[in-house]
């Protein structure tokens, strides 16, 4: 009998990881795009750049796009599905495709929930150019939040970060706020001397508001010897363990011995003050809570839980688990297509 494949998809604000492994956890294909949040490129822009990603990994692969679909489990997560509404209208629009008998469409943060625990619940939280959390119950239950900005009550992530860097900066130096080693710290990493040549650039257009995203290690190093950095990180630790306070609460766990993910490229900078904040944030919630920066990858989560879907075994995960790790390592930033095999 021919083996079954899984389809897993991570889709970021800045990349998507596509990958196809078979059941027993060999990794097939792994390619990399761009970002695929239907916030920030639509719903027919998702889609498109998805078909784009499920071609060449099946190129790569050497399978051939026949009458049937090519995998059997499909689970596609991305930022930007952030409702039910937003799942349900992206899983419309790929369910006619023929990509996989059955196919989950959801949020990134079930992906790095899924790739830093082996016990299939607890809280995670994605901490990129946004911010995001998922908790889900040993029962199966979950629970979830909007994490559409400052509509739905969100602080926190680069984009954030990087904005109240850049305030504080402009305020230091304008005498409304501190002074601070951000006013020079932060226009230079845009290539400028002065606050002020900054927010020109930025009005201007001459550079995109969204390059803020870039200022949290900025933000990160100052905060060693600049308290008003220190506020910034001290400030994202509080968003934090309010965003897990509020997930083990509403799933009933209070005094449980949960454990806490932490995804994201503002975690993996591996920031002392930050974590240390976090870390000393939940022993208030219980000697039993445990912290875990993630060490694989969000595309690493959604090939597990597709070969969950499959009833894969432990040496199909821990092989899912170690080639698709070793092969996104590999890819790096370049973006390039990695293939094992």
């Amino acid at each position: 009998m021919t083996a079954r494949l899984v389809l897993a998809v991570d889709g970021g604000n800045s990349k998507t990881d596509l990958a196809l492994l078979r059941e027993d956890g060999e990794l097939l294909a792994l390619v990399r795009g761009g970002l695929s949040s239907p916030h920030h490129i639509g719903l027919d822009g998702c889609v498109a750049l998805l078909g784009e990603l499920y071609a060449a990994a099946l190129a790569q692969a050497g399978i051939t796009d026949g009458d049937g679909p090519a995998a059997e489990a499909g689970r596609l997560l991305l930022a930007g599905l952030d409702l039910p509404i937003e799942e349900r209208r992206l899983h419309e629009a790929l369910a006619g495709l023929g990509w996989a008998e059955r196919l989950s469409v959801g949020n990134d943060t079930f992906a790095v929930l899924r790739a830093g625990t082996e016990r299939g619940w607890g809280v995670a939280v994605v901490c990129g150019a946004g911010i995001n959390c998922v908790g889900v119950g040993p029962d199966g239950r979950h629970v979830r939040f909007p994490a559409l900005g400052a509509i739905s009550g969100d602080w926190g992530g680069g984009y954030d970060v990087g904005l109240a860097a850049l305030s504080a900066a402009v305020r230091g130096e304008d005498g409304r706020g501190p002074r601070t080693r951000l006013e020079a710290a932060v226009p230079e990493h845009f290539g400028l001397r002065t606050p002020d040549e900054l927010v020109e650039a930025i009005h201007l257009g001459r550079i995109p508001q969204r390059r803020v995203v870039e200022l949290p290690p900025v933000v990160f190093d100052a905060a060693a010897s600049d308290p008003v950095a220190a506020a910034i990180v001290d400030r994202l630790a509080d968003e934090v363990l309010a965003l897990v306070r509020a997930a083990v609460h509403r799933l009933e766990l209070d005094g449980a011995a949960v454990e806490v993910l932490l995804g994201g490229g503002m975690f993996r900078t591996g920031d002392g003050r930050l974590l240390g904040a976090i870390e000393a944030g939940l022993r208030q919630l219980g000697e039993a809570v445990t912290l875990r920066v993630a060490d694989s990858q969000p595309i690493v989560g959604a090939a597990l839980l597709a070969l969950d879907d499959l009833g894969a075994g432990p040496d199909a995960q821990a092989r899912a688990r170690r080639e698709l790790g070793e092969a996104v390592d590999d890819i790096g930033s370049t973006g390039e297509v990695s293939i094992h095999g």
